[in-house]
């Protein structure tokens, strides 16, 4: 019985408002919750207009603040952009704040460009080689185990539960060595999605907050009650995609019809690559597109996440989404 939980880059509209944005992810979170969603995480980006989620942990508290029970963190914190005792320290915080319900999703991208990298962290000597090292250091914290002399007030003892990120097979081997969670974000990096599962529960080490291989697996999903209006409502991502490749990134613009069709070559050739892992359109097609997606890699969780201008529509997206993984369910 796979489950489904959402990822949510808290888009801001072109002539939105970061405000807004905020707002909609709070009422996006309560309606995942309401419709069974799993979890809802935000993930760590910077220096881009149309993505609210930057100051991640903040946001991660105004989500868990605004709903009752569905788990919410972070997919991801991008790990070498922070000291691990600070980002022990935030979540400790959280956990304390909301008890049993935070997830602390890790990746070792930096979120940004280098030149955005280099004000954050100023100076780019953090290593992202070091990824594997710092979360250890960060479970030792968690831990309170003794082994980095100090004590994360908060974090130390903290219920945090941690994943491993990744979109290339060198998450997937940290993953199963350290027996974790495994995240792959095959929803825009589907290259190498079935052999980093398979190195992951080829060579997973059972630990003690895991007995066996866990994988959530990204895939987008437009959904609407008819084929055209969920290819209407894709348009809107599928050009925030092509501008982001194109060196150009954006608020996230409102659909156009036939957006497709005016496309060059090299701009459809973009989009087809990467949203392989995607499915848009009615109830039925949708269906067909999420039970091939979870035969194909066997995904414990399947990480849902779309951007979608119109907020409503958004919402229904997500109800028919919900629909269609309980009768997966039950027909499983």
């Amino acid at each position: 019985m796979t489950r489904y939980s959402l990822l949510d880059l808290v888009p801001v509209v072109e002539g939105g408002t970061v405000s807004q944005a905020l707002a909609n992810a709070a009422d996006l979170a309560r309606h995942a919750e309401n419709v069974g969603f799993q979890r809802y995480w935000v993930a760590e980006h910077h220096g881009m207009t149309g993505i609210a989620s930057a100051a991640t942990a903040v946001v991660i508290a105004h989500i868990a603040a605004a709903t009752k029970s569905i788990r919410v963190g972070s997919g991801g914190i991008m790990l070498p952009n922070h000291a691990p005792l600070v980002i022990a320290e935030q979540f400790g915080t959280l956990d304390a704040l909301f008890p049993g319900r935070i997830d602390l999703g890790l990746g070792r991208a930096p979120g940004s460009d280098q030149r955005v990298a280099r004000a954050m962290r100023r100076t780019l000597e953090t290593d992202a080689n070091a990824f594997p090292q710092d979360v250890m250091e960060l479970q030792s914290y968690f831990a309170n185990d003794g082994q980095t002399g100090i004590v994360a007030t908060p974090g130390a003892g903290a219920d945090v539960e941690m994943w491993i990120l990744g979109s290339s097979t060198l998450g997937a081997q940290l993953a199963a060595a350290l027996g974790l969670p495994y995240a792959f974000a095959s929803h825009f990096a589907p290259d190498v999605l079935d052999s980093a599962l398979a190195i992951y529960r080829r060579d997973f080490r059972p630990s003690a907050r895991l007995a066996k291989p866990h994988v959530m697996a990204g895939f987008n999903v437009f959904a609407a009650d008819t084929d055209a209006e969920a290819e209407l409502l894709a348009s809107s991502q599928q050009q925030s995609f092509v501008a982001l490749r194109t060196g150009n990134p954006r608020q996230l613009p409102p659909p156009v019809a036939g957006y497709r069709e005016s496309l060059g070559a090299q701009g459809n050739q973009i989009l087809d690559h990467v949203l392989q892992c995607s499915a848009v359109g009615s109830p039925a097609k949708v269906a067909r597109g999420i039970a091939a997606f979870i035969e194909r890699t066997g995904a414990d969780e399947v990480m849902v996440t779309s951007a979608i201008y119109d907020h409503e529509a958004r919402k229904r997206s997500l109800s028919i989404t919900a629909d269609v993984m309980q009768d997966l369910k039950i027909a499983a």
